[in-house]
C-alpha cells in the first residue's frame, strides 16, 4: 500500500503576487483534492464566475474553496447521494487534508450538519484551527505530513481515505465506522467479517453453493452489530429521505 508521505506532492502556495500560470497550476490541484478529478465541461459553466475571479487574483484559495464547496458541483458529487457522516469524512479529506480523528469530531460537525445546514458546516471546516494552522489563506489543501497527525489511528484512516477511489465503500458507511465493527465494506456494500461480497465473490454458502448477499442482508447485519445508543446517533444523521430509504430495505424479506 502507498504511504501518504509517498501520496504528497509539492506543496502548492497561491498569492496576489502569483503569475497566472501559478494560479493555473493551483486550480488544477484544488480540482484534483476537492473533486477528486477536473470538471466536466457542463460543470465548468457553473464554475466559470469563481475560475475567472480566482484567475484573476479577486478571490484567493480559501474563498474559492469556499465557494466550490457551496456550489452544486460539489453538493451533486457528495452530498445529495450520501449519508451525513459519510460527506463529513469526505469533507475532512477534501478540505482539511485527513480523516476525522474520532467519533467526537464526526458527531461536532453532524450536529452543525443539521442545525445549520451543509454550507455552513464546510464553512465551519475551512474556518477550523486545523486548517488555519496548516494551510493558511494561501495553500491548496493536502493530506499531512506523517508526524501532524493527532494519532496512529488518524494517520491510518487517512491512508485508507486517501487510496479510497470515489464510491468505491458506498455512500453511507465512513470509513471509520466500518473498522470499528469491523466490517468489510469493499465494493460498495457492508458485510461482516470473512464475507466476500461484489466482484462475482462468494459471500456465504447454502449447502456448499454460494449465495449472494442482498443489500437487505447486509444492512440488517450491520445494524445488528450496533448498541441502541450507537443506532440512535446512526438515525440522527439520516434525513426523512433516507429514513424512508433505509426503512424499505429493512422491510424486504430476507432470502
Amino acid at each position: 500500500m502507498t504511504s501518504i508521505d509517498e501520496l504528497l506532492i509539492k506543496e502548492i502556495t497561491v498569492s496576489r503576487q502569483s503569475p497566472g500560470e501559478e494560479r493555473q497550476a493551483a486550480l488544477h490541484r484544488i480540482y484534483a483534492q476537492v473533486l477528486e478529478r477536473q470538471p466536466y465541461g457542463f460543470e465548468r459553466k457553473q464554475l466559470a464566475k469563481i475560475e475567472a475571479e480566482f484567475l484573476r487574483n479577486k478571490i484567493g484559495v480559501k474563498r474559492f474553496l469556499r465557494e466550490l464547496g457551496h456550489s452544486e458541483v460539489y453538493l451533486n458529487e457528495f452530498y445529495y447521494n450520501s449519508s451525513n457522516p459519510k460527506f463529513i469524512e469526505l469533507c475532512f479529506k477534501h478540505f482539511i487534508g485527513r480523516a476525522p480523528s474520532d467519533q467526537a469530531e464526526m458527531h461536532r460537525y453532524c450536529d452543525i450538519l443539521m442545525r445549520q445546514g451543509v454550507k455552513v458546516m464546510i464553512t465551519a471546516l475551512l474556518d477550523s484551527e486545523d486548517y488555519s494552522k496548516h494551510f493558511g489563506c494561501f495553500t491548496v489543501p493536502h493530506a499531512w505530513s506523517g508526524h501532524s497527525y493527532p494519532s496512529p489511528r488518524t494517520f491510518w484512516e487517512t491512508e485508507v481515505l486517501l487510496q479510497e477511489l470515489h464510491g468505491r465503500r458506498g455512500w453511507i458507511v465512513p470509513t471509520m465506522t466500518w473498522h470499528d465493527l469491523q466490517l468489510n465494506c469493499d465494493g460498495g456494500s457492508c458485510g461482516l467479517p470473512g464475507a466476500s461480497m461484489h466482484s462475482g465473490q462468494p459471500s456465504q454458502t447454502t449447502a456448499g453453493a454460494p449465495r449472494a448477499i442482498s443489500g437487505a442482508e447486509a444492512l440488517h447485519q450491520v445494524l445488528s452489530t450496533m448498541g441502541p445508543q450507537d443506532l440512535e446517533v446512526f438515525a440522527a444523521t439520516l434525513s426523512a429521505t433516507e429514513r424512508d430509504k433505509l426503512r424499505h430495505l429493512l422491510m424486504q424479506p430476507a432470502r
